[in-house]
């Protein structure tokens, strides 16, 4: 077996059509078909069954196809990892990231790292908290900045690159608007706008407030920061944010408010796998992350 052969074989697979994949793959329609035949004849099954002008695989090719994809990723991953060896400042990093980092966080260091580091290629991946944690986990990624950091996740390892304040983000309209301040117990009268259940964000909130006391009143729920500020911004409640989150512009229509007391914070921080090597690029912006992370939000 070819690595050739499994090429095509793929190539074919994905547009369910020879001529298309030959030309595809800049090679004549007769080389595909010989090392498709070949492919077949070594495996002793048909993987492709023929429907008109097109080809479809057969159960045994879906099966086969499967395995093939996984070993030509071992196959980039591994040529990916020589490169980086030969000049981790010219590799790639795959980082994940939740959205209340999205706006300012991740650009920020992505342009601070590329200023010392100009040849790097970035491959960024939303994701959620729990989605964040299972691909660092599974091998999907290697790095994600989240926050806060697991504490109990025995397969990451956490660290810690700064904390932030929550702030409240009311309606312009709201009797509180004007402080310079307000206490957390405040609030409790008011309604509120949070992230559905099972967000980390929610929990946060619903945690601190039941410190102090309450439970907050939740009349309205959305998974998008910009629906949750939107909600804010046409008076339908309040809600508590990290600083980070609110972005550099907020409409004039809401109102960012520090939280006096108790203070509501988070930490902000990296995760890596415990059982798996960061590869050189990687660990070069694991390492930078570390160096600079103290410098992105001072700690009050």
């Amino acid at each position: 077996m070819e690595l050739r052969q499994i090429q095509y074989f793929i190539e074919v697979a994905k547009l369910e059509h020879v001529t298309e994949a030959s030309y595809a793959l800049h090679v004549s329609q007769s080389a595909v078909s010989r090392q498709i035949f070949k492919l077949e004849a070594e495996l002793g099954v048909d993987l492709f069954v023929h429907e008109g002008r097109k080809v479809k695989l057969t159960p045994i090719g879906r099966l086969f196809l499967k395995h093939m994809e996984q070993l030509m990723s071992v196959i980039e991953h591994s040529k990916q990892e020589i490169s980086e060896y030969l000049d981790p400042e010219r590799g790639i990093v795959r980082i994940g990231f939740p959205s209340s980092l999205a706006s300012q966080l991740i650009p920020r260091v992505v342009t601070l790292f590329r200023e010392r580091y100009p040849a790097v290629h970035f491959h960024l991946q939303h994701g959620s908290y729990k989605e964040l944690v299972e691909w660092v986990i599974g091998g999907e990624l290697n790095l994600a900045v989240m926050g806060p950091v697991p504490t109990n996740e025995q397969q990451v390892r956490s660290t810690i690159l700064f904390e932030e304040n929550f702030v409240a983000l009311l309606p312009a309209s709201h009797k509180l608007a004007q402080s310079k301040s307000v206490l957390l117990n405040d609030l409790k009268e008011d309604l509120f706008v949070l992230f559905p259940e099972g967000f980390i964000l929610r929990d946060l909130v619903v945690e601190a407030c039941a410190k102090v006391g309450f439970k907050p009143r939740v009349t309205f729920e959305g998974d998008d920061l910009d629906a949750i500020k939107g909600l804010v911004s046409a008076g339908l409640g309040l809600t508590l944010l990290p600083e980070i989150a609110l972005g550099e512009h907020i409409p004039s229509s809401i109102v960012a408010v520090p939280i006096a007391g108790p203070q509501v914070k988070r930490d902000v921080g990296v995760i890596v796998p415990v059982n798996r090597e960061l590869p050189p690029t990687e660990r070069l912006f694991f390492d930078f992350l570390q160096q600079i992370g103290a410098e992105w939000t001072p700690v009050d």
